[in-house]
């Protein structure tokens, strides 16, 4: 499908004009650069809770998410004992999946493990994060935003319908890979393309959004 033009006169996919929680999550927030370390790793959560389900299930629960997460602090989640657990998967505000909730925990702990690992491009050449963020240098390098951020391709791409889309790609696979090699876990590269779309590493707005290169990395 192509775009579809909302009462106010912008451009938006289908999926982000089936209901107001979308279409704010799309205007303000979608494919826009996120270079914290708390910030990507709520996402990293988020996208592994959504796994199975529909992304606007999981977006309702972020409130509640992000209080039974301690905001998604990595040092207070990879703290988390058994009784935090129980208390987790009785809270009917969240996703009550004993699997997930375990790797939420063991991503926090893989995300302390590699604060001080550095990390690469895989092209070199690509943007970086560009002006979209203002962090030193053109990009994240260290931790867990260094690793996300290295799988950056050297060229997104320029969907002008959503069949075009892809749901994976040569970076997404090796950024599983590497998660995946540092311990965390529901990192498959379906789902880590879906995290490199949220924060911005790629943009897959289609061509004729409003949105299209609003990151301030990519330029058509």
């Amino acid at each position: 499908m192509d775009c579809v033009i909302g009462d106010d006169g912008l451009a938006r996919p289908p999926w982000a004009t089936a209901d107001e929680m979308l279409r704010e999550y799309y205007d303000t927030e979608w494919g826009l650069p996120v270079t914290d370390e708390a910030g990507l790793y709520e996402r990293l959560s988020l996208e592994a809770f959504q796994s199975g389900l529909s992304w606007r299930t999981v977006l309702a629960k972020r409130p509640a998410f992000r209080e039974a997460f301690a905001s998604f602090d990595p040092e207070a989640v990879a703290a988390f004992g058994p009784e935090r657990v129980r208390a987790l998967l009785a809270d009917p505000g969240i996703i009550r999946n004993r699997l997930k909730v375990a790797a939420a925990i063991a991503n926090a702990q893989a995300t302390l493990a590699i604060r001080d690992e550095e990390f690469a491009p895989l092209h070199p050449g690509s943007p970086g994060a560009g002006h979209g963020w203002d962090g030193a240098g053109n990009r994240p390098h260290r931790g867990l935003p260094g690793l996300v951020w290295a799988h950056q391709p050297a060229q997104t791409p320029a969907p002008a319908r959503m069949d075009e889309v892809p749901s994976t790609s040569a970076e997404s696979r090796a950024l599983a890979k590497a998660l995946k090699r540092h311990g965390f876990r529901f990192v498959g590269p379906t789902t880590c393309f879906a995290l490199m779309e949220a924060v911005g590493v790629v943009d897959t707005h289609l061509l004729g959004s409003w949105r299209r290169g609003t990151s301030g990395i990519w330029t058509d």
